[in-house]
C-alpha cells in the first residue's frame, strides 16, 4: 500500500514533469526559445522529480530524505526564477552570468540542446501567459513544491 508521502512525493514528481513538459510544448510548438535561466530552472526541475520519484519509490527514511532534497532544490529554483525575474530580464545579455557559465561547464545545453540549449538572451525570453510573466508562473511553482516538499519531509503521518 502507498502512504501519504510517497503519494505527496508522486504529485511533486508529475508537477516537475508536467512543467518541463510545458516548457518543451512553449520552446518547440509555440517558438518561445528559452534563455540561460529558463533551462537553468529546467534542470532543477529535473532534479526535484528524480528526487521526489526516488523518494517515493524508496519509501521510509528515504522518502524523508529525497523529499529534503526536493525542497532545497525548490528553495534554489525560488532563488533563479526571482534572479530571472528582477534582474536577469532586464540585462541585454545574460551570457556570462552564473546560470550560462553552469549550463555551458556541465556541457548539458551540447549534449541535450533539446532540453537544455540556450537559444535567447534574457531580455528576449520575457513572455507573459495569462499575463503574467513565464518567470513568477515558475516562481510560484516553485514555491509550491517547496511547500509540498517540506510536508512530505516533515509531517509525522500515521503508521
Amino acid at each position: 500500500m502507498i502512504s501519504t508521502r510517497e503519494r505527496l512525493l508522486l504529485l511533486i514528481s508529475a508537477l516537475c514533469f508536467g512543467a518541463l513538459g510545458v516548457a518543451l510544448i512553449s520552446q518547440h510548438v509555440y517558438d518561445m526559445p528559452p534563455c540561460a535561466w529558463c533551462v537553468f530552472q529546467r534542470l532543477l526541475y529535473l532534479g526535484v522529480g528524480v528526487a521526489a520519484l526516488i523518494g517515493a519509490v524508496t519509501g521510509g527514511v528515504a522518502a524523508r530524505i529525497e523529499g529534503m532534497l526536493a525542497a532545497m532544490l525548490s528553495a534554489g529554483g525560488i532563488v533563479a526564477a526571482w534572479y530571472q525575474y528582477t534582474v536577469a530580464a532586464k540585462m541585454l545579455s545574460c551570457d556570462q552570468t552564473f546560470a550560462d557559465r553552469f549550463m555551458v561547464s556541465t556541457g548539458l545545453d551540447a549534449a541535450v540542446p533539446w532540453l537544455f540549449g540556450i537559444y535567447a538572451t534574457c531580455m528576449d525570453a520575457v513572455v507573459h501567459v495569462l499575463g503574467v510573466e513565464y518567470a513568477l508562473w515558475s516562481l510560484a511553482l516553485f514555491a509550491l513544491l517547496l511547500a509540498l516538499s517540506l510536508v512530505a519531509a516533515l509531517r509525522r503521518y500515521p503508521a
